[in-house]
């Protein structure tokens, strides 16, 4: 018995970089502005989701600036293929500096970024990722507005959350 399996999608990899492309420009800007990390390291960051990404195995990306074990404000980047997303452009991400404050970033992968797939992307990433069991729900923040960036069928709806 054989089955055959096809999977159309409506975008390329370089539909995926476009998109990742304002994603990083958020990034750097977080960083920068924060101060909480460095724009080298934002860049680090945004190399392996794009990898991750046009493999199919990114589902969304959240980022929190903490102070004093406080969440102060976050964003959450979620992988759109539907296609009906707006090509909004990067910005309005300029985070507060706050002394002793730190950016975490934790990437939910697809359920196919199995072991297998760990393996093959191991020597490909530029950071060092580890499991995390943070709440990511941003139980004493708002969510209030967001960017969408697309490219042809592929986009990440980002969702801000504040105060």
């Amino acid at each position: 018995m054989s089955q055959t399996v096809t999977q159309t999608s409506t975008y390329t990899t370089t539909d995926v970089e476009a998109v990742v492309r304002r994603l990083t420009a958020d990034l750097v800007m977080i960083a920068s502005s924060s101060g909480a990390e460095t724009e080298a390291r934002a860049l680090e960051w945004a190399h392996d989701i794009e990898l991750l990404a046009k493999h199919g195995y990114l589902d969304c990306v959240d980022l929190t600036l903490i102070s004093n074990g406080i969440e102060q404000k976050a964003t959450r980047f979620y992988v759109n293929e539907s296609g009906s997303l707006a090509n909004d452009r990067p910005g309005n991400a300029r985070w507060p500096k706050i002394e002793g404050a730190h950016l975490r970033i934790v990437l939910t992968p697809q359920k196919a970024y199995d072991q297998t797939a760990r393996e093959k992307m191991a020597g490909k990433m530029k950071a060092s990722w580890s499991p995390s069991n943070d709440d990511i729900s941003h139980p004493t923040l708002n969510q209030s507005g967001g960017r969408e960036y697309s490219s042809n069928g592929y986009g990440m709806q980002r969702k801000d959350y504040n105060p």
